[in-house]
């Protein structure tokens, strides 16, 4: 099996003293931060990832003894994210040997050759965060999932549909801090298959939208692997459709554009604006685009986009912590960061923000608006 291989690799270091003290201080001690606490979703350090991944550390710690009043920041250097690994591989050893007896004695006792085979991977959208909005099919097999592997982005509700007895494992990804890389991703998620397991993937929105889910599909069909993909509401649609946002609209926006705001090697200047994204007559919609939001912003004006072009920026949207700031393109980035507006965050440019209900103009003066832009 590939990760037991990757296992003996990491086995092959110790965990240090100091940072083993560090990462079993953030599992009995998670920060207790505003963000942290009041986040829908699954913070790296957060009570709520710990118990549910408390089965990777029960020969650590006891986790039963929490201490929520620990507000002290963790170190986030790559050798704290290898200890915690390290922490977890005996019990993903463990796991492992289970589901591959478990196949063994399925095939003993019926012959079964199917049985025989590698387990299914299910690629599964979880939606904006709003635990209503996943579809039957998703629900059904999160609840039938031996092994979950999810992202940060998969809203604690959702999480809470999970079968009891299925193990849950924490792989997302912050700026600055991946609890496992994508290649790491890739080994888990063909390990547990080749053990026979039913593995679910959970991203938020949609798995083939900013959500490298068509890079685990590829990797895992070269492996021989049955891969099936459960889609999810996009954050695009789902965030728009809340604030009564048409994203196209006849006379108003012929096409929507889909734009990453992610920057190269984590800075403030966004990684590709093209000219064609200033379009006035189409939606853009930009995920991850608050840290490069001001560069966003200024190259879209360059390009021709009008600056009183309609905006909106939405933080954990669909969610009951959902915070919303429209203004007009030259205006957005000050506000937003006025306003404090943290990860995740969807950011809405065009001429259909007027059409929400909550936009902030009157109607006549959102009609105007429109007809000068």
């Amino acid at each position: 099996m590939a990760l037991v291989y990757k296992l003996q690799a990491f086995s092959s270091f110790s965990v240090s003293a100091q940072n083993y003290n560090k990462v079993t201080s953030l599992i009995t001690n998670p920060i207790c931060s505003l963000h942290y606490k009041s986040s829908p979703f699954t913070e790296k350090h957060s009570i709520e990832r710990y118990q549910r991944d408390r089965w990777l550390y029960q020969n650590q710690v006891e986790l039963s003894q929490y201490q929520s009043s620990s507000c002290s920041l963790p170190s986030e250097s790559e050798s704290i994210r290898e200890d915690d690994i390290a922490l977890q591989l005996p019990e993903l050893k463990k796991l492992l040997e289970v589901l591959k007896k478990k196949r063994e004695s399925c095939c003993g006792n019926d012959g079964d050759g199917e049985k025989c085979g590698p387990g299914n991977v299910f690629l599964v959208g979880t939606g904006p965060g709003d635990p209503e909005l996943l579809t039957l099919k998703a629900v059904k097999v999160v609840q039938k999932a031996d092994i979950l592997l999810y992202d940060r982005l998969v809203s604690n509700d959702v999480l809470e549909l999970v079968g009891p007895d299925a193990r849950l494992l924490y792989v997302g990804k912050t700026a600055g801090y991946h609890s496992r890389t994508q290649e790491e991703i890739h080994e888990l998620l063909l390990s547990f298959a080749e053990a026979g397991a039913t593995v679910v993937r959970l991203k938020g929105g949609d798995p083939l939208v900013f959500g490298r889910g068509g890079e685990e599909m590829d990797f895992l069909q070269q492996q021989g692997i049955q891969v099936k993909v459960i889609p999810g509401i996009t954050s695009a649609s789902g965030i728009a459709a809340e604030l009564g946002i048409p994203l196209t609209h006849r006379g108003v926006a012929n096409s929507v554009r889909f734009l990453t705001g992610h920057s190269r090697n984590g800075g403030t200047d966004p990684l590709f604006v093209a000219e064609s994204s200033a379009d006035p007559d189409s939606t853009l919609v930009v995920y991850m685009g608050l840290s490069t939001l001001p560069a966003l912003a200024l190259k879209l004006m360059q390009h021709g986009l009008p600056a009183n072009t309609p905006a909106a920026a939405v933080e954990r949207g669909t969610t009951p912590q959902q915070r919303t700031v429209f203004a007009e393109l030259n205006d957005l980035a000050d506000k937003v960061a006025r306003e404090e507006l943290v990860s995740p965050t969807l950011i809405i440019i065009g001429k259909v923000v007027a059409l929400s209900p909550l936009w902030p103009l009157s109607s006549k003066e959102a009609s105007c608006l429109m007809e000068a832009v």
